[in-house]
Formats: structure tokens, sequence, C-alpha cells
């Protein structure tokens, strides 16, 4: 029965590897998925900002005249 055991060994090994390399890559996804809103929330982040700026230079602009 060596030659099962091993074979058994062999293919929990590889199950394991497996079920290890679909975990990273899960991982990998949700970490890519994560950066993508992060990036997005900075992009509206600046927007906003410019937007309050331009507006109150606008505003500044109205005083003066």
């Amino acid at each position: 029965m060596g030659l099962l055991d091993d074979a058994k060994d062999v293919a929990e090994t590889a199950g394991r590897k497996i079920k290890d390399a679909v975990e990273d890559t899960a991982d990998r996804i949700g970490d890519k998925v994560d950066e993508a809103k992060a990036d997005a929330e900075v992009k509206k982040a600046e927007a906003d900002r410019d937007r309050v700026k331009e507006r109150n230079d606008l505003k500044e602009k109205l005083r003066d005249s």
C-alpha cells in the first residue's frame, strides 16, 4: 500500500497548493479592487477640492468687483 499512500500524499499536497494559489489570486484581485476604489475616492476628493476652490475664487472676484 506504499504506492497508494504516496499517491494520496501527492494528491493532497497538490490540492493544498491549488487551494493556496486560488486564495492568493482572490486576495490579489481584492487588493486591486480596493486600490481602484481608493484611487476613485482620491480623484473625487480632488475634483471636489478644485470645484470648491474655483467657486471661492469666483466669489472673491465678485466681491472685489
